[in-house]
């Protein structure tokens, strides 16, 4: 068997075996490239809200809390709360911080969730696992470079490497040293 059939046979089916943790690694990318525009691991809403103000300094934190969930009709259980000074308390729920103006009665309402599937891509992508999974990654490294290679004698001829194919792996490299150069 002549060395470019086995060459194409261990392009296919490493090629086959690569696919998820190709999508997975390009899911992720697209996310994390764009982290300006949005939180790639998290949906977070925020809302303002007009209360009563709470002008009572006999209360206890304890009694503000109750009286601040209770005008936004909120039954969630108090994760934990904090005064950093006598007009304002934090106020943490699951997935939720309210940030309350106790003087004039403004109340901020912070929700967090987990954008599902992206931030499990992310969290692999990124290497947060570390341990095994950094060699899972680096040997999926070296197969992207094994079916870049192997890919550029797939075809024969014209069509392969010896073909058109030298000139379009010439741009392919020409791209990124090209935005070095311009952002350099």
């Amino acid at each position: 068997m002549n060395w470019r059939k086995w060459n194409n046979i261990l392009h296919r089916d490493i090629g086959y075996i690569s696919v998820g943790l190709i999508i997975i690694y390009s899911i992720s990318g697209i996310a994390v490239n764009h982290i300006s525009d949005w939180n790639p691991n998290y949906i977070i809403n925020k809302q303002t809200f007009k209360i009563k103000p709470v002008s009572d300094s006999t209360l206890s934190s304890d009694q503000i809390v109750k009286k601040v969930l209770s005008e936004l009709k909120i039954n969630d259980s108090v994760k934990s709360f904090f005064r950093s000074e006598k007009k304002s308390i934090e106020i943490f729920l699951e997935g939720k911080t309210i940030s309350a103006n106790l003087t004039i009665g403004k109340v901020n309402i912070e929700t967090v969730k987990n954008r599902t599937i992206i931030k499990e891509t992310n969290f692999l992508h990124l290497n947060h696992p570390k341990k095994i999974w950094t060699y899972v990654a680096d040997a999926f490294a070296i197969t992207l470079i094994f079916l870049a290679i192997s890919g550029l004698f797939v075809l024969k001829g014209k069509k392969g490497f010896e073909g058109r194919g030298k000139w379009l792996m010439l741009i392919g490299f020409l791209i990124p040293i090209l935005f070095l150069i311009f952002y350099l």
